[in-house]
């Protein structure tokens, strides 16, 4: 794999990608080598992209290599480590705890699933890592990476399934 198709993440709070620099959040508490479910920090390693989600209410089509899904009202994202479908998309109602991805506020309007403990999930290792819309004001996360809209939508266009986010 060439640096061409890393994706850099910085506890500063900068994503370095072709080159250029965007600003960014991370988890509450900093990056985190033994990530646990609702420690608040950002998983540290390298991961795959997966998908791209994106309510299309609210916006157009967005150009992707990666697999492109459309969030519905009932989906939503299990954060239980008893359950079985741990860290996999489920649709709601659900008896377990979820991630609703169908949110009032933007910041899933767009979502890119990171390839952390998917494969296969293991309990307690922590779920629903995406990059996503930034808070105004870019706030810590509860583990994610987010970036503006426009931020991500111009990443997006330029990614694969063999795109690495490098989070150190």
């Amino acid at each position: 794999m060439n640096k061409q198709n890393k994706i850099f993440v910085y506890s500063s709070g900068k994503l370095l990608w072709l080159g250029k620099e965007y600003k960014c959040a991370i988890g509450r508490n900093g990056f985190s080598s033994s990530k646990t479910e609702g420690d608040g920090a950002t998983p540290r390693n390298q991961f795959l992209l997966r998908e791209v989600y994106y309510r299309q209410d609210r916006l157009d089509k967005p150009k992707t290599a990666l697999p492109l899904k459309i969030i519905s009202r009932d989906d939503g994202w299990c954060d239980d480590p008893k359950d079985l479908s741990y860290n996999k998309l489920i649709k709601l109602p659900y008896s377990a705890s979820y991630e609703d991805l169908w949110r009032e506020d933007n910041i899933y309007d767009l979502i890119i699933t990171i390839g952390h403990n998917d494969n296969p999930p293991m309990p307690g290792k922590g779920s629903a890592i995406f990059m996503h819309i930034a808070r105004i004001g870019y706030t810590p996360t509860e583990g994610c990476v987010a970036l503006s809209l426009n931020d991500l939508l111009e990443i997006i266009k330029t990614v694969d399934e063999n795109t690495l986010v490098c989070i150190y």
